[in-house]
């Protein structure tokens, strides 16, 4: 019988730090940092909606971790995140959600989604039980204070433990999960891979495994674990302890198109400074992506090295010209390429040694494009009010960036901002301000932050003004200039 009364809040205490992980807040915190800035970083901007994390200790397999996590931008602010783990201290013939409380690490508290913990206990048999199998099991703990690292905002978690091997109840637990099974959610399987045979073999058996899980197919998964216990690999305990977990996962992503296992990184225990090579746990970082939304992402407006070219020659020609005293070039139509001669809007940043040196440019234009690079170059060497006009002397030392803007849409709540994507237009009666997408990523804000500046500096009505404001969001795409 479950001891932890619905009613009553119980904190699930952490059981791994001080094991696993450091145990003090600023040993644990600079420890994670670590791993971040050492781990793989896999593609940016990939629209992730599981991962497969290891959950060994952080000196064995904390790099694996960060780099699984850094598949997710930092920014991204999700509903939930639901870890997953096969129990590793008790068997029941379905999963355990927590429901009595919030988890707490080193770090501080990580908020419970006790509301949808609860739904799925009352609602569906197979997760009718008890809290108790979470109170010694590390696998979801130890993914813990990765969220609460790595995120730039606050999540909620759903902790669920599977108790089980049994393939219709996983089956079960999975049909139950699919609700939340969508791009508003991040799905974590803790799972290290396979237990205890020589360095080579693991390397070997592992690969095997995450080639299964990428295939995306639950009984291509479930032969390559059968084929690696067929091989009779010297020390070989199991391919993956938390294999009931991914398999859960790929009931769940079964037969949608759309989603592709992603290898990300790999090592094993024998990679460690303080692991041996004869008897090795292994770890792989895996992603599960929605390729259909980088398909869509394809078909906005990119632009070819060659294009590229063109648009650095245009606006440099122009600048040198006018610092010599010369005519600026024209550049005859029917050599520039059609996509350059769309009415694109587009501005022009000039740095010096990273500093900014003048930015000027136009949201809509009835102009071509190429028209708009050189007339928005020259603005900015020679016409920004903040600084005086470019001189000889600064230009060779001058970098050029160019923003080509898609078209402005209005928004109805700040949720629809995504960093690094959107550039922001605040208009409010006769005043309005805009801040370009990288200025956010650049300056390391949050949403609120680069709502909050854009109001106050660019616009002109305060910190809180974009509360009562028109908001506005458009695409830009960020050009840098490649020179020798």
């Amino acid at each position: 019988m479950d001891n932890y009364s619905q009613s009553k809040t119980v904190d699930r205490q952490p059981v791994a730090a001080g094991r696993f992980y450091s145990s003090n807040k600023e040993t644990l915190a600079k420890d994670l940092e670590k791993l971040f800035i050492t781990c793989r970083k896999p593609k940016e901007n990939m629209d992730v909606r599981a991962l497969i994390s290891p959950h060994a200790g952080y000196v064995f397999s904390g790099s694996i971790a960060a780099s699984a996590f850094s598949a997710v931008p930092k920014n991204k602010k999700f509903s939930n995140v639901f870890i997953i783990g096969s129990s590793h201290v008790m068997a029941f013939d379905g999963a355990s959600v927590y429901n009595t409380g919030d988890y707490i690490t080193p770090l501080g508290k990580i908020k419970v989604n006790r509301e949808i913990a609860t739904k799925l206990r009352n609602e569906n048999k197979v997760f009718d039980f008890p809290v108790t199998s979470h109170l010694q099991e590390h696998s979801i703990e130890v993914q813990v204070p990765f969220i609460q690292y790595y995120f730039t905002e606050q999540q909620s978690i759903v902790p669920i433990i599977i108790g089980t091997d049994r393939q219709s109840t996983l089956k079960q637990i999975a049909e139950a999960l699919k609700p939340w099974f969508n791009e508003d959610n991040l799905f974590v399987v803790s799972s290290d891979f396979s237990h205890y045979p020589s360095y080579n073999d693991a390397v070997s058996a592992d690969g095997a495994t995450a080639t299964g899980i990428v295939t995306g197919d639950p009984g291509k998964f479930l032969d390559a674990i059968e084929k690696n216990s067929s091989r009779h690999i010297d020390g070989l305990a199991t391919s993956m302890c938390g294999w009931t977990s991914g398999l859960t996962l790929l009931y769940m992503s079964q037969n949608d198109k759309d989603l592709k296992y992603i290898k990300i990184d790999y090592c094993n225990s024998g990679d460690s400074e303080y692991g041996d090579k004869d008897r090795v746990v292994g770890y792989n970082a895996i992603a599960l992506v929605n390729t259909g939304k980088e398909k869509e992402d394809d078909n906005s407006f990119t632009f070819s090295e060659s294009e590229k070219r063109i648009l650095f020659e245009i606006a440099r020609s122009a600048i040198n010209a006018s610092l010599n005293g010369e005519n600026i070039p024209e550049r005859d139509p029917d050599k520039v390429p059609d996509k350059l001669k769309m009415n694109y809007g587009a501005f022009v940043t000039l740095k010096i040694d990273g500093n900014l040196r003048g930015c000027i440019g136009r949201f809509v234009s009835s102009d071509p494009l190429y028209k708009v690079i050189k007339a928005s170059a020259l603005s900015s060497a020679f016409d920004d009010p903040r600084f005086p006009p470019l001189t000889k002397h600064e230009y060779p030392e001058t970098t050029i960036e160019i923003t080509v803007l898609g078209p402005m849409q209005r928004i109805k709540s700040p949720d629809e901002i995504v960093l690094g994507k959107h550039g922001i237009y605040i208009k409010k009666d006769f005043r309005a301000g805009t801040m370009l997408p990288q200025v956010a990523i650049e300056q390391g804000w949050n949403v609120e932050q680069f709502l909050g500046y854009t109001s106050r500096d660019k616009a002109g009505i305060g910190w809180d003004g974009w509360k009562n404001a028109e908001l506005y969001v458009y695409e830009g795409v960020v050009l840098e200039e490649k020179r020798k």
